[in-house]
C-alpha cells in the first residue's frame, strides 16, 4: 500500500480531460462593472456585488475609521479576546434590519451555514434539503451526521411526501433551503415551505445569501418579500454579496443566537474577521436601506436582459432575479461559449460540474446596479452573435 501522492498525476489528467480544470485569473484593478484581467478590460457580468457597493467610498471610509480606532486583525475568536465594537454594532444593525431579536456574525457565509446546521441537528435527527442547495448547506448537512433526505428542487409536493413518510422516525427535523438559488436564479416557494414546517413541526433554515439586499421593501431578502419573516426562525446570509463587504451571519431569536455562539464550531474556533470589515458591512446595510433605487435598478436590468435572451431563443429556466442562467449543456461547450464572450470583452463565467449537475453546464450572468444600459446592450448583442453559432441546450 502506497501513501504517496503519485495518484494525483493520473487523477489531475483525467480531471483536465473532462474539461473540469479551473484556473484563477489575476485581476489588476478594483472589482466593479469593469475588470482588468491579465492586461485586458472586460465588462464584468460575473460578480455577486449586486448593488455596486463593494467599492463604494462610504464603505471604504467606514473601514478606515474602524481600522484606525480598532486596528486590523481581530486576534482570536470573539469568545477568547472579546468582540470588537464594530462587530457588536454590526450584529445590532443586522437584527434591526431583519427584525429579529439577535444576530451572530461569522467569518464567512460558508462558516455560518456549516456551523449552524451542525449545531442544530445530529445523529438521530433528519434534514430535508433542496436538491439545488448551495454546497455550503450540503456540507453542513454532511458535517451534522444527521440523516439527510433530498427533495426535488422547489417541489413542495415532494417535500410534503417525504415529511409524511418519515414522520415520527427521528428526534428532530430541519428543512434547509436557499431562498434565491445561486446557479438557477430562481426563488424558493417559501410560504408553502413554511406551511409544511408548521404542519410537521419541523425547524426551518433559509439561506438568503443571494437575496439579502435585493428583495423586500427594506432590502432584507426574499423572506421579507414573500411575507414570511415572522415564520422563518433561522435566517442566514452573507455580507460579501449585495452588502459589499465580507462574512456571514445568522439571525433569529436570542435563544438561538446564544446557542450558536456556544455550539457552532465554525464560530467558536475561528478568529473573527477584521473589525474594519464589520464596519464596512454595517455601512453597506445602511445604504441598502437608504437607497432603494439600487435594487429597483437591478431588477429593471434583469427584466430587460431576460426578455432579450428569451427572444434570442436561449434557455434561461425559471429565473426571475438578477442571476440569469444561460443553459448550454455539456461542460466543454459552456467553456467555449464563455471564451467567445471574453473575446468580445464580456466576462461571463462558464459554470460546470461539480457546481452544477452533469449536462447542465451554463453561462451565469450576474447583473449589478452599477451596470449601465449600454453595458447590458453590449451583453445582449454578444449573446445574439453567440446564438448564431451555438444551439440552445
Amino acid at each position: 500500500m502506497s501513501f504517496s501522492l503519485d495518484w494525483l498525476a493520473a487523477e489531475w489528467t483525467d480531471w483536465q480531460a473532462r474539461g473540469l480544470a479551473r484556473r484563477s485569473s489575476s485581476r489588476e484593478n478594483a472589482q466593479g462593472r469593469e475588470v482588468l484581467i491579465e492586461g485586458r478590460s472586460y465588462l464584468n457580468f460575473g460578480s455577486n456585488d449586486y448593488l455596486g457597493l463593494a467599492n463604494d467610498p462610504r464603505l471604504k471610509e467606514a473601514a478606515r475609521q474602524a481600522w484606525e480606532s480598532e486596528g486590523w486583525g481581530a486576534g482570536a475568536s470573539p469568545l477568547v479576546t472579546g468582540q470588537s465594537t464594530a462587530h457588536a454594532r454590526l450584529e445590532q444593525a443586522l437584527a434591526v434590519w431583519l427584525g429579529t431579536e439577535g444576530a451572530l456574525v461569522f467569518s464567512s457565509g460558508y462558516a455560518a451555514n456549516t456551523g449552524t446546521i451542525a449545531a442544530l441537528v445530529g445523529p438521530g435527527d433528519v434534514i430535508y434539503s433542496d436538491a439545488k442547495n448551495h454546497a455550503s448547506l450540503i456540507d453542513g448537512c454532511r458535517q451534522s451526521r444527521a440523516a439527510t433526505r433530498i427533495y426535488a428542487h422547489a417541489r413542495v409536493d415532494d417535500l410534503r411526501s417525504q415529511l409524511r413518510e418519515s414522520a415520527g422516525d427521528y428526534r428532530r427535523a430541519l428543512i434547509v433551503t436557499d431562498s434565491l438559488f445561486s446557479m438557477d436564479g430562481d426563488l424558493a416557494p417559501l410560504a408553502e415551505i413554511c406551511d409544511l414546517a408548521d404542519e410537521f413541526g419541523a425547524m426551518l433554515l433559509v439561506d438568503e445569501a443571494h437575496a439579502s439586499g435585493v428583495w423586500g421593501s427594506r432590502g432584507s431578502g426574499w423572506v421579507e418579500e414573500a411575507g414570511v419573516a415572522d415564520r422563518v426562525p433561522i435566517r442566514l446570509g452573507t455580507l460579501s454579496k449585495a452588502v459589499g463587504s465580507a462574512g456571514g451571519f445568522v439571525a433569529g431569536s436570542r435563544l438561538l443566537i446564544n446557542w450558536l455562539s456556544n455550539r457552532a464550531r465554525s464560530y467558536v474556533y475561528s478568529t473573527a474577521h477584521p473589525p474594519a470589515v464589520a464596519a464596512a458591512a454595517q455601512a453597506g446595510i445602511e445604504l441598502i436601506i437608504a437607497e432603494p433605487w439600487r435594487r429597483e435598478r437591478l431588477q429593471a436590468l434583469a427584466v430587460k436582459v431576460r426578455h432579450a435572451l428569451i427572444d434570442q431563443g436561449w434557455r434561461v429556466g425559471q429565473a426571475k432575479t438578477q442571476i440569469i442562467p444561460v443553459v448550454i449543456g455539456d461542460a466543454a461547450s459552456a467553456m467555449e461559449c464563455a471564451a467567445r464572450l471574453r473575446g468580445a470583452g464580456l466576462w461571463v463565467p462558464g459554470i460546470r460540474p461539480p457546481s452544477v449537475p452533469p449536462g447542465e453546464s451554463l453561462l451565469r450572468i450576474s447583473l449589478t446596479a452599477a451596470h449601465t444600459d449600454d453595458d447590458v446592450d453590449r451583453l445582449c448583442a454578444g449573446l445574439a452573435d453567440l446564438r448564431k453559432i451555438q444551439p440552445a441546450a
